[in-house]
């Protein structure tokens, strides 16, 4: 359990992918460039398997906008999406309606 506090620190955002490629010798990794209005980031995600490049470009996802950068695969991510999974699948938290790129999730 973590108290509200630790919640409240977590920063989750809007952002719109606007390219998405395989990243090669990787079977699940695939890395996105995200426009949150302001600016663009680079996020490397484990959905590959699941996701095929093409099919991601121009969706709206949630992102954990203010965690620490990480090299993944020799690729920096700056965020992390959300999504939900189980043994069989993964499938993205999206916004059930359009809204402006970089809006905050309360």
């Amino acid at each position: 359990m973590i108290n509200y506090q630790d919640f409240e620190k977590i920063e989750l955002r809007v952002g719109k992918i606007i390219s998405a490629e395989k990243i090669e010798n990787s079977e699940k990794l695939i890395k996105l460039k995200v426009d949150f209005k302001d600016e663009i980031r680079q996020i490397i995600a484990g959905i590959g398997k699941f996701y095929q490049p093409e099919e991601l470009i121009n969706k709206l996802i949630v992102v954990v906008y203010n965690l620490e950068p990480k090299e993944i695969f020799g690729y920096q991510s700056q965020g992390m999406l959300l999504a939900a999974s189980d043994e069989n699948n993964i499938v993205l938290i999206t916004p059930e309606k359009e809204i402006s790129l970089g809006a905050k999730v309360k």
